[in-house]
């Protein structure tokens, strides 16, 4: 066993905010948001003790700039209660009513910084991108956010996990409730280009996203895709419903990563280096 070892909480799309329904159906469980957040951060600092918590982004079920202010904070200050230290990624409801500054501010970075950035912990280098959604039109990453990437690996001498909101694999959605009939909005439109840089640096391990509101798994050429389930997700068809109250474990060290997704949706995967 090398140097490398680090064990990473993971929590995203907790939509603190109205309830949500889609083609006529309650699929965000919202009202269970809140108590739902509390127990995964009960759960990180009693049993899983991780180095780091990483949440995927879409904290918020936006509303309004004042409104979604609030809600963030909210959801922001529970997570921070975890002992662990705080990751954060931006997801697209985040980002509709409140701006780089905004988030910036509350994470704790200084203004101005853009929302992707890199960060090493525990022998891995822990890269957080940026991929921005146009409502009802497509996700993108930018060249310019590209280039930084290849930079960013290409200094590096760690092995290299990345964390993002949308999806970069190639995951059938027929069977997806939310983008069965709009892939484009689940899948990052150049993820051809940016699987291409990460697997010419030969030093990824693993990627990690949400968006999608399920658990999912693709290896492409070496890297898993791990796709993770949303907090409040409703697994039934409609209202009462039964949320996923799903949050996921990643151990990984210089010869295997183990990923446990907790909750009512659960699912396991291991990886061998």
């Amino acid at each position: 066993m090398g140097l490398a070892m680090l064990t990473i909480g993971f929590v995203t799309d907790l939509h603190f905010g109205p309830e949500a329904f889609f083609e006529g159906r309650l699929r965000k469980l919202t009202h269970h948001a809140a108590d739902l957040t509390r127990g995964v951060v009960r759960a990180m600092n009693e049993t899983v003790r991780p180095d780091l918590l990483v949440n995927l982004g879409d904290d918020i079920e936006d509303e309004g700039r004042d409104a979604d202010l609030a809600r963030y904070g909210e959801c922001q200050a529970i997570l921070r209660t975890a002992k662990a230290e705080l990751v954060n990624v931006a997801g697209n409801h985040d980002t509709i009513h409140m701006g780089r500054d905004d988030l910036n501010r509350i994470w704790g970075r200084p203004e101005g910084s853009p929302l992707h950035y890199a960060l090493d912990r525990g022998g891995f280098h822990v890269v957080v991108l940026h991929t921005l959604e146009a409502k009802d039109v497509d996700v993108r990453i930018p060249p310019a956010q590209l280039a930084w990437l290849r930079q960013d690996l290409a200094k590096t001498t760690l092995p290299v996990v990345v964390l993002m909101h949308h999806s970069a694999s190639e995951q059938d959605l027929s069977d997806s409730s939310w983008f069965h009939r709009a892939p484009h909005l689940a899948l990052v439109r150049e993820r051809r280009e940016l699987r291409a840089v990460l697997e010419e640096s030969g030093k990824v391990r693993a990627v990690f996203n949400g968006h999608v509101h399920r658990n999912h798994l693709d290896v492409i050429r070496g890297i898993p895709y791990v796709t993770i389930q949303s907090l409040v997700e409703n697994l039934d068809d409609d209202a009462p419903g039964r949320p996923a109250a799903a949050y996921a474990v990643a151990r990984l060290d210089d010869e295997r990563i183990t990923v446990r997704v907790m909750g009512s949706d659960p699912a396991k995967y291991q990886f061998e280096a």
